[in-house]
């Protein structure tokens, strides 16, 4: 397994990154497409997850929000690599970056569904349940 890295929307990371969450929200879920790719992925930071093969299996991004906070977003495991622990693992790999960038915190929009999976990685929801692309989410923040 393998993490890479990469602010580059060129890279063939981040394409990576984009498959995935093609194939996770947008094919799965029914997010609309055009909701997926916003104008914030050349802000963020993109994360892809490599399998022992070289395939990638999981993705995430994060966002600067200010100087001390990140925002955890697009976090999606293909199905077929789902119960293996890899979304925990390129999780701790964006928190381990986001503290080594000088970052304090990270603030994320949970899936109803996901809540219990971020609580176990030290994330605390808070707020009010929202909608986000007609999904049901929950506030969550995790200090650094």
């Amino acid at each position: 397994m393998k993490i890479l890295i990469t602010k580059d929307t060129m890279s063939d990371i981040y394409l990576d990154a984009v498959r995935i969450r093609q194939k996770v929200f947008v094919q799965e879920q029914g997010v609309p497409a055009k909701l997926e790719i916003d104008e914030k992925e050349a802000y963020s930071v993109h994360f892809v997850l490599y399998t022992d093969e070289k395939k990638p299996a999981a993705t995430v991004r994060l966002l600067p929000l200010d100087e001390q906070t990140l925002k955890l977003q697009r976090m999606a495991v293909l199905k077929e690599y789902r119960g293996n622990k890899l979304g925990a693992e390129i999780i701790k790999e964006a928190e381990a970056f986001a503290s080594q960038q000088g970052f304090k915190a990270i603030e994320l929009g949970a899936q109803l569904s996901s809540e219990k999976f971020y609580q176990k990685l030290g994330y605390t929801a808070y707020g009010e349940v929202f909608q986000d692309a007609g999904i049901d989410h929950v506030h969550m923040k995790k200090g650094l």
